[in-house]
């Protein structure tokens, strides 16, 4: 079967939520936490209005993702006037650390059989790539 842009996105996609997934399995995370985590860890003190607007979630997704993470100890909700504001408690900044590093592991795994300039080149494409498919929105 001839090698396709979309079937190599697909495995490496495939690829990073398996890896990722197994990291998070170990801190006591879904993968859904992934980038809740990683927004709060860049903004503490957000709001859950913020973070559903940032991450582009439902208001029920949001809700249920923000209660089960604080219920598992890794956010704390604080309300201040009408709407609760979220940062990440110790065993959540310890989750965001591991999450944060986990981009780099992968992207060193992944690539490992590249040079440093084969590597380069391919981060140059798939970025004009990426930019080229956001501007454009590949017709449905």
């Amino acid at each position: 079967m001839d090698q396709t842009l979309a079937r190599a996105v697909l495995t490496l996609s495939h690829s990073f939520t398996d890896y990722t997934a197994a990291r998070m399995k170990k801190l006591g995370l879904h993968y859904g936490a992934l980038f809740l985590v990683l927004y709060l860890g860049r903004h503490p003190g957000c709001t859950q209005a913020e973070l559903t607007a940032a991450l582009g979630l439902d208001w029920g997704h949001s809700q249920r993702s923000v209660l089960n993470l604080a219920e598992d100890g890794f956010l704390h909700r604080e309300k201040i006037g009408r709407s609760y504001h979220l940062s990440l408690t110790p065993k959540g900044e310890q989750a965001f650390d591991v999450l944060h590093q986990v981009f780099a592991d992968w992207d060193r795994e992944a690539m490992m059989a590249l040079t440093q300039s084969e590597q380069e080149l391919l981060l140059t494409l798939m970025t004009k790539v990426s930019k080229q498919v956001k501007r454009k929105e590949i017709s449905r």
